[in-house]
């Protein structure tokens, strides 16, 4: 008797259970939800605007203005300052200023780098607010291959 009870217990399991699966999966959507916001934060702010957007307005002469030209030059306020002193530079501008604003403008053959450079070191340096204007009154510069 106890034999015919045993041999009948032990049929194959033929439906799947998928709820530890949909378990682990609300976890990890709980997960990515918790973390989303958190990887959107990352990088820097930045107003952008036209040249010509900033002329007018009272405040432009309080903050600080750094020009990045086509061959790497660096002018803050329109004094030449190397890329390795900019950081002390802009410290002591900053300073004076009173919406701790930095105005980067650049020319079209500037590369990214170069700009974020400048960026980097503005925000280490006590920025809070960053501007990147296109510089429109000079030619552009067109890089091509010789050959």
């Amino acid at each position: 008797m106890a034999i015919g009870a045993g041999a009948k217990g032990e049929e194959p399991i033929t439906a799947i259970n998928v709820t530890p699966l949909v378990d682990v999966c609300l976890v990890l959507v709980i997960i990515f939800m918790a973390v989303a916001p958190m990887a959107l934060t990352v990088g820097i702010k930045v107003l952008e605007s036209r040249a010509g957007a900033a002329s007018g307005k009272a405040s432009v002469e309080d903050n600080v203005n750094v020009k990045l030209t086509a061959d790497g030059r660096l002018t803050v306020n329109g004094r030449a300052v190397a890329l390795d002193a900019l950081g002390a530079y802009l410290m002591s501008a900053l300073q004076k200023s009173k919406d701790r604003m930095v105005i980067i403008s650049a020319d079209d053959a500037n590369r990214v780098g170069q700009v974020v450079r400048v960026l980097d070191v503005a925000r280490q340096s006590g920025a809070l607010k960053l501007a990147i204007l296109k510089n429109e009154d000079e030619r552009p510069v067109h890089r091509g291959r010789k050959g």
